[in-house]
């Protein structure tokens, strides 16, 4: 039996909460996983885990041997990463997830770049506004945007996503343009939702503060569907003030109520604090930093 296999096939199931989707996260079937752990506890002579039909647990003695086997990994990973830091560049599958009007921004203006600086790094980029599960989902690094409320999670600040007010030029050819938020009212605007339900429109001028929330009319709950809808003409949105200024420069869409400022959010690269940081999530996370730090509407 290859100990470091069976290592890895067992804190995967424990992290996935599954044989499947732990062989699915490993590239090798369902039954070899399954296998490999079976192998393990009979060397060991004890029980790891609790299997039933809906869901894998571990025991007690699986528990303190499941953070021994991370620490196991983790060393080896850091081992190997050392010596091929100092022969050459970071190498290997990276598995990230953003939100997916940041990643389509990001693949046509960036990624081209990442890409030639690091040949040797598969890139695995994920695309969903839907908060993930870095564990059970196999993912090594995901730019969140917003407050971090997960403690378990390692985070660094690499940017302040702000806002901006907009709308096609078509839009307000046919509707007029706003002057105040309160004249939003009776426009057509569009919402974004996700699973707290719709997202509410904040202004701030001088210390005056604004939480305005629009009823009805269209809501979605994708970034980049909720992007091309601003640009279709389909009503007034909010959108990431990167995103605004680059159609602009295309003629795309307009600014709107400039003197009124919607808050900014904080963007945080994420990654398990349980986990050595690897060569390539540390190239990564430079890289995205740096393309922020480029872009005046993402600096921190």
């Amino acid at each position: 039996m290859d100990k470091l296999k069976a290592f890895e096939a067992f804190v995967k199931v424990v992290d996935t909460g599954g044989f499947t989707r732990a062989g699915e996260a490993l590239g090798m079937p369902k039954a070899t996983v399954s296998t490999l752990v079976q192998d393990l506890e009979a060397q060991l002579g004890t029980r790891l885990l609790h299997r039933s039909t809906r869901r894998v647990t571990l025991t007690a003695d699986g528990a303190a041997y499941y953070e021994r086997c991370v620490q196991v990994l983790d060393d080896v990973r850091e081992a190997d990463e050392s010596v091929s830091s100092r022969q050459g560049a970071p190498s290997g599958r990276l598995r990230v997830d953003m939100v997916s009007a940041m990643a389509r921004y990001l693949v046509r203006e960036a990624v081209p770049d990442f890409l030639r600086r690091h040949p040797g790094i598969a890139l695995e980029l994920g695309c969903t506004d839907r908060p993930i599960n870095l564990v059970s989902e196999g993912v090594d690094c995901v730019i969140r945007v917003g407050p971090i409320q997960d403690s378990a999670m390692a985070a660094r600040r690499i940017g302040s996503m702000r806002f901006m007010t907009c709308a096609a030029p078509s839009y307000l050819a046919a509707h007029g343009t706003p002057t105040h938020p309160q004249e939003l009212h009776s426009h057509r605007w569009l919402n974004y939702f996700d699973g707290s339900g719709v997202v509410g429109w904040d202004f701030m001028k001088d210390g005056e503060r604004l939480a305005l929330k629009f009823e009805g009319g269209l809501a979605l709950n994708d970034s980049n569907v909720y992007e091309d809808a601003c640009v279709a003409g389909l009503g007034v949105g909010q959108l990431p003030a990167f995103l605004v200024e680059w159609h602009e420069r295309a003629g795309r869409l307009v600014p709107l109520l400039a003197e009124w400022q919607v808050e900014s959010l904080p963007v945080h690269a994420v990654y398990p604090s349980n986990r050595h940081l690897s060569t390539k999530v540390q190239a990564f996370v430079e890289w995205v930093a740096e393309v922020f730090e480029g872009l005046p509407a993402m600096r921190r």
